[in-house]
């Protein structure tokens, strides 16, 4: 297959949103660069779906069905810690998760289907903001992106640390976990730290919701259910000779089966309960951006084996790993998956670090790769159908 001719460009794109992230939903300029990008190449870019959002639509002017493919474009709260050129210039901010990767690889799928448009059909690609703990698919969704840029299928793709350079991997059903995730605020009384019985110790009461939290998978979840609950944040205290008052601690829940989530909230809500009971506290705790297991349904996902497959053999690249194991990485794709059929798949980043880490970087070279995908994938999705209406 021709992959076009802009892969230059699109590496040094791809370097220049890295040296530029922006957090969720204040993605502006990325937005900007990707509606001027798409505008070149003959599209008219819709914008402001979810703040940031924008969606091109590819319509061949013959009838047919519609695809939507998705990339994100948010970045992380991280602090880079990297020596390439193309580290960001701004403190605190990281394409941490290479979603600067992704919107270069979609972007040259769009221009590619420009240069060499499906024989029919429609092709919508939707720019997404704020999959990073923003919920920017379902919030596109609800502002009306199904209503706007009707599909029949959706599909989305990530790079994935440890997986062979440019290898792809997908597997039907639940592919990532579904997740919520939680804050609880334990609520006491300070104290001079020489007089401890004066006090209401929330560090302890903290400490020990922390380990109690623990047991819900160790000992109330099915071991054949993946599931994991992890505390990322406990801050208490400004000195070293007073108890504090208060106590502040935030994590997340994973599972891959739906009940099994709504199990986790439940025994957390739970340990809560007898926490106070048992250290005399109190413990405000709130569940906020639900995001829905990711479910792979089986016709698309055979699709896009199929699709990998035939990239794979005109290439010496590794064959794809149709069976992919799942991951308790939890992913806002499956909001679109939820209401259409659809496939979510894996590229290969290579032995790089791995996501979220102030030291990932995105692998240029699997770009070409991604592109190739993206642009099979919509030309396989709309000849299929194209012969089926000739079956039929």
């Amino acid at each position: 297959m021709r992959v076009t001719p802009v892969i230059d460009h699109l590496v040094a794109l791809r370097r220049d949103l890295h040296a530029h992230p922006e957090l969720r939903f204040e993605e502006v300029r990325t937005a900007g660069i990707v509606a001027d990008q798409l505008a070149q190449w003959g599209y008219r870019p819709h914008r402001g779906l979810a703040k940031t959002g924008v969606v091109a639509s590819l319509d061949t002017g013959r009838p047919g069905p519609s695809i939507l493919l998705r990339a994100d474009m948010d970045a992380l709260p991280v602090t880079e810690r990297a020596e390439h050129d193309h580290v960001s210039r701004h403190a605190g901010r990281m394409h941490a998760c290479g979603h600067d990767g992704h919107t270069v690889m979609l972007l040259g799928a769009a221009a590619e289907l420009a240069a060499r448009p499906p024989a029919r059909g429609r092709v919508h690609f939707v720019f997404q903001p704020a999959e990073e703990g923003g919920a920017g698919a379902d919030v596109m969704i609800r502002e009306g992106l199904f209503d706007l840029f009707p599909s029949q299928r959706c599909f989305g793709l990530h790079n994935w640390p440890g997986l062979a350079v440019g290898r792809f991997g997908v597997r039907a059903g639940p592919i990532m976990a579904g997740g919520w995730r939680f804050s609880a605020t334990v609520s006491g009384r300070g104290a001079h730290a020489a007089q401890p019985h004066r006090a209401i110790d929330p560090v302890v009461a903290g400490a020990a919701f922390v380990q109690a939290a623990q047991h819900l998978v160790a000992r109330r979840t099915d071991p054949l259910v993946p599931a994991v609950v992890s505390i990322c944040m406990f801050h208490a205290g400004s000195t070293d000779n007073i108890l504090p008052d208060r106590a502040e601690i935030a994590g997340t829940l994973r599972a891959l089966a739906p009940g099994a989530l709504e199990a986790l909230k439940e025994g957390l809500r739970e340990v809560a309960e007898g926490t106070e009971r048992a250290f005399g506290v109190r413990i405000a705790l709130l569940f906020h951006s639900p995001y829905p297991v990711t479910v792979n349904s089986p016709a698309e996902t055979a699709l896009a084996g199929a699709v990998m497959t035939g990239l794979d053999a005109s290439t010496d690249e590794a064959p794809a790993d149709l069976d992919l194991p799942p991951s308790l990485a939890s992913e806002d794709f499956g909001f679109m998956l939820e209401r259409r059929p659809g496939a979510y798949a894996m590229i290969g980043n290579g032995p790089s670090a791995p996501l979220h880490a102030p030291d990932y970087d995105f692998n240029d070279r699997i770009i070409p790769r991604g592109i190739a995908y993206w642009a099979a994938l919509a030309r396989h999705c709309l000849s299929e159908a194209q012969q089926k209406d000739t079956h039929e």
